[in-house]
């Protein structure tokens, strides 16, 4: 409702939380966008995996962005 307090942010993982949390979304994302681009390459029969390694970076890329703006490292 309008007159509810507004829940405050979390506070980032710390130690050991904030190792898994990195590794969970540089993992996650190379799987996730990896992954596309695997099925990118199976979708347009190239005998290169070009889409694979475009997803690989692309997911790394966006892993390590997430890492710096949501944990601050």
């Amino acid at each position: 409702m309008a007159g509810d307090p507004q829940p405050e942010d979390p506070a980032p993982p710390e130690g050991a939380d904030a190792g898994w949390t990195a590794v969970g979304y540089l993992l996650g994302g190379m799987i996730v966008w990896g992954g596309a681009g695997w099925l990118v390459d199976r979708w347009l029969d190239l005998d290169f995996p070009a889409g694979l390694l475009v997803g690989l970076i692309g997911g790394g890329t966006a892993g390590v962005y997430l890492i710096v703006k949501r944990l601050g490292a």
